[in-house]
């Protein structure tokens, strides 16, 4: 049952990313709308500076994450770390960009990851974890074991120095996660 589990949140996963977009592809009977209302809200905020920042020229409001890092602690010690049971798939994996975005504040981030890292299988999406990890391991000057952070943006991206790269692609589908070839080409598409 496990690995049943944590197959559909990857394909739902799988779905949400290669959309490129924030739809719920799986509705769930969540048990705090209102945090779910919050937490969509934030990221949607989190996801339009980004944009604008990257693809319109516009400024990088760095107060931005600092203000969605405050709110994202106030929750988790209200709530704990907001699951897909408690606030649907969209709005969890929209907890975990913003702590993703907490680059500001590295201690919160690792408190995240064990959080994160605790919570049983299908309660979060594999990937937030694998995301996260990387995040910090190369903030860390350390080899990520994922390869889901990149050096820069343009046609010349690619993915930072990854731990054993040869059985990243294993490490990955483990996570959920496409290809790091796959991913790569997904990147370029978007940043380049």
């Amino acid at each position: 049952m496990e690995k049943d589990i944590r197959a559909t949140i990857s394909r739902i996963f799988a779905q949400y990313v290669s959309a490129g977009s924030y739809t719920v592809y799986m509705q769930v009977n969540v048990t705090q709308p209102r945090l779910r209302s919050r937490l969509l809200a934030m990221a949607k905020a989190d996801r339009d500076m980004r944009n604008n920042a990257i693809h319109n020229g516009e400024s990088w409001d760095y107060t931005l994450d600092k203000k969605h890092t405050t709110a994202l602690k106030k929750i988790i010690k209200q709530y704990g770390w907001p699951t897909i049971p408690m606030v649907g798939v969209e709005a969890s994996m929209d907890a975990w960009l913003i702590a993703q975005h907490a680059d500001h504040d590295r201690s919160f981030q690792k408190e995240c990851l064990v959080l994160l890292k605790q919570l049983p299988v299908g309660l979060v999406s594999p990937s937030n974890i694998a995301y996260l990890e990387d995040r910090i391991l190369v903030s860390e000057q350390k080899l990520q074991l994922y390869g889901t952070q990149f050096d820069s943006m343009g046609p010349d991206m690619k993915p930072l120095p990854i731990k054993d790269e040869r059985h990243v692609d294993e490490r990955r589908k483990t996570m959920g996660l496409s290809t790091i070839a796959e991913y790569k080409e997904l990147m370029l598409k978007t940043y380049s």
